[in-house]
């Protein structure tokens, strides 16, 4: 990184750096290590439209006490650029795993972590995720073409966003439940240490919206990570006993927009 604000200077003098490639995230992740020192996240993300790292920081306060969660140890922006600095998790993401964990115990994993989280109550909670606020995001990021044709799902490849985002309207959901969600939960936002969660990174999307957020990314990671097959047993694990497909299908399409 060619610049860093004089606080965060200070404060990882000494450090070793390595860029995270994993996620499809528009900032920039660094891994920072030193003999003797805590282990840090950098996130650094240029001020824009729709992205924030404020809002990331602003989660992970709340969630402390709350959730196994980083603990943000800085955060600075200024005009064109913003930078937040967490602790980091013990242990590995999910997705890092390989041969070492079974694919199905990832999975069973993967479904028991997302029953905690969305068992978190959420009366108090500010931060609002509702398909109104996500549906009225999709619309900005089309209009300000952030949204990126490369990245979709394989079976929209070719296809225009504001095509995208007539799909996305007629095909709103009648009923609209509600839960304290991730917003982005696939293996690579799971760590796992010792054979057990140890937490969950990547809180920028979070707020109170359909469960079904969290659902259908979790079914589309086990797929793209593990291969097909493994859907039941993240149903079983999280408690789902029918799951909706229309919905799945629904906010894997929604999350084209981000």
């Amino acid at each position: 990184m060619d610049y860093l604000p004089s606080h965060l200077t200070e404060t990882l003098a000494g450090y070793t750096w390595r860029r995270v490639a994993i996620g499809k995230s528009t900032a920039s992740t660094f891994r920072l290590e030193r003999r003797g020192g805590p282990t840090y996240y950098l996130k650094q993300n240029s001020v824009s439209p729709g992205t924030t790292l404020r809002e990331e920081r602003n989660v992970l306060d709340w969630l402390q006490g709350k959730l196994p969660v980083p603990q943000v140890v800085a955060f600075v922006e200024d005009r064109s650029q913003e930078y937040l600095l967490t602790s980091a998790l013990p242990g590995h993401d999910a997705a890092s795993l390989g041969r070492a964990f079974s694919r199905r115990d990832l999975v069973v994993l993967l479904g028991q972590g997302l029953r905690v989280i969305h068992s978190l109550p959420y009366r108090d909670c500010p931060f609002g995720r509702s398909l109104e606020v996500e549906i009225a995001a999709a619309r900005r990021n089309t209009a300000l073409g952030l949204v990126q044709p490369a990245d979709y799902d394989t079976e929209r490849l070719g296809m225009k966003a504001d095509e995208l985002l007539a799909e996305l309207l007629a095909k709103r959901p009648a009923q609209e439940d509600s839960a304290f969600t991730h917003g982005d939960y696939c293996l690579p936002n799971v760590i796992i240490r010792r054979g057990q969660i140890s937490g969950f990174v990547d809180w920028g999307r979070a707020g109170v919206g359909d469960p079904y957020r969290d659902i259908a990314l979790a079914v589309r990671s086990t797929q793209y990570n593990l291969g097909p097959g493994y859907e039941q047993t993240f149903f079983d694990a999280y408690g789902l006993s029918s799951p909706d497909w229309a919905k799945i299908g629904y906010f894997m399409l929604l999350d084209e927009f981000f």
